[in-house]
Order: C-alpha cells, then sequence, then structure tokens
C-alpha cells in the first residue's frame, strides 16, 4: 500500500489521519509531525491503530507521498524539501505553492515525482480545466464568510477594520488573486487553486465579503469562455473548532486520496 506521511496534525491533518485508520483511504499511514508536538500526540492517540511521531525530514525519508497540512508560510520549505528527497507531495496550503510554482513544477518534472493539489472548499474546478483547453475570458471568486472568519487577516489588521462592528454584508476587498492570497492567507486557498486551474492568479479577481448574516462560508464562481458560462456556489459548513477552514476543504483532500489510490477514475 501507499505509504503515506501527514505534516500538520490540525483539522485536515487529522481527517485525513482519520480516513486511513478507518480505511476509506486504502494506504498505509507512516507518521505524523507537528511543530507542536503535543498535537501529533493528540492525534496518534485519537487513532485505532495509532501512529508514529516522526521529525519532518524522518518522515519524508519513510513516506511515498507527503501531505502538506500546514500554513502558507511553512508550505514552500515542506514542498521542497519533499521534492528534493523525490517524494511526490499533496499541498493543502495552496496559497504557498502559487508563488513558487514554477520552480517546484520544473522539480516534480526533474525527477519524475507529482504535486497533487485537491479542490478544496469550491465546486466547478473540473470544468474550469476542461474551458481552460480552450480560452476563457474571465474567472471571479465572490468569497463570504463570517467576520469572525476573517480575524487576523493581515489585511484587516493593516487597515484597521473592525470586524465586530459589520452589522450587514460588507465587501472588505477585491482585486486579483495575487493580491489576495498573502492579504488573507488563511481564508484564501481557494483563489490559488482557482488560479492554478485557470487562467493565473494575476487574472483571476476576487472579491471578499464580510457578512455577519451567515453562519457559513460561501464561494461563488464565475467563468466565462469560449465554453459559454458556468457558475458554481458552495455553502459550507466550517470545520469543528475552526471558523476558517471549511469542512468540505478536508474532504476533498480524502477525496484526491482515494483518487490516487484507486484503479477507476471519475471526472477531469
Amino acid at each position: 500500500m501507499l505509504k503515506i506521511g501527514i505534516i500538520g496534525c490540525g483539522v485536515i491533518g487529522f481527517e485525513i489521519c482519520r480516513a486511513i485508520d478507518q480505511g476509506i483511504v486504502p494506504a498505509d499511514l507512516i507518521g505524523v509531525c507537528d511543530v507542536d508536538p503535543s498535537k501529533a500526540e493528540t492525534l496518534s492517540k485519537s487513532l485505532v491503530r495509532g501512529t508514529t511521531i516522526m521529525s519532518q525530514t524522518d518522515l519524508i525519508s519513510a513516506a511515498e507521498l507527503v501531505v502538506e497540512a500546514t500554513h502558507r508560510a511553512a508550505a514552500p520549505g515542506i514542498i521542497r524539501e519533499a521534492l528534493l528527497s523525490s517524494r511526490d507531495v499533496m499541498v493543502m496550503s495552496v496559497g504557498g505553492l502559487l508563488p513558487h510554482f514554477d520552480e517546484f513544477q520544473a522539480m516534480a518534472v526533474e525527477r519524475k515525482r507529482f504535486i497533487y493539489v485537491p479542490s478544496g472548499a469550491i465546486a466547478g474546478l473540473d470544468a474550469l480545466k476542461g474551458a481552460n483547453i480552450g480560452r476563457i475570458f474571465k474567472v471571479v471568486l465572490t468569497t463570504r464568510k463570517p467576520p469572525r472568519g476573517l480575524e487576523g487577516a493581515p489585511y484587516v489588521e493593516e487597515r484597521g477594520i473592525d470586524l465586530r462592528q459589520i452589522q450587514e454584508p460588507t465587501l472588505v476587498f477585491s482585486g486579483t488573486a495575487l493580491e489576495a492570497i498573502p492579504a488573507f492567507p488563511a481564508n484564501i486557498n481557494v483563489a490559488a487553486a482557482l488560479s492554478l486551474a485557470g487562467i493565473g492568479a494575476e487574472q483571476t479577481r476576487v472579491n471578499i465579503l464580510a457578512d455577519p448574516s451567515s453562519d457559513r462560508n460561501v464561494h461563488e464562481v464565475e467563468v466565462e469562455g469560449e465554453f459559454g458560462k458556468l457558475v458554481a456556489r458552495t455553502e459550507l459548513v466550517t470545520a469543528p473548532g475552526n471558523p476558517k477552514t471549511s469542512l468540505l476543504a478536508a474532504l476533498s483532500a480524502v477525496a484526491l486520496l482515494r483518487r490516487i489510490t484507486s484503479h477507476v477514475v471519475v471526472g477531469t
């Protein structure tokens, strides 16, 4: 079976480990790693079969597929080390992959390795990839989140936006995906995934609204091209204990792992 190692023991890492532990993903969980050893220990104890707590270097050495489930700042180092060690890597912090994409793609090609990016918390990436074989004229992502889901974002803090005072749906950001990703690093991996599947971060437009009337993260994707028009909307339940992460992001990662380990592939 495929040997998988997980770096990052938060919500997404936990869901992936649980799926492997329960046999939903037919693979061998060889170990976990986290900068906070207590998180790794808690995760390991929650699994029926447990797992080994390892250093990042030891985990990458032992795994065939490394799953990065950390954050934007840590992702590039993990991806680079995995590829230098000739390991495949699944990237959850897509915002950390995008600025280094050309470098990492070249490394993957040279070493005959694969970089996997789950669809995450949005619908429509399969159709967007198909449409991108032809010409695409426009890609727009509009994201609505409860104000608490935007807390701590650099863009919000730098501009002194008081999220507690927002009483109605309010546009807090409008710009390119290239601008949105560093401005909202914990919120906008969907914009990075859209950029990779479509017309790039400089041409993909992003609108972010703080909506106190909503208890869900909502992503609307609009694409226009020579194929016609696509509109996709997801209304997402947040992951337990983390209002910045949608549960679908974790489930999407599990689904991609099942695809990698399956002999039947459905969808683009």
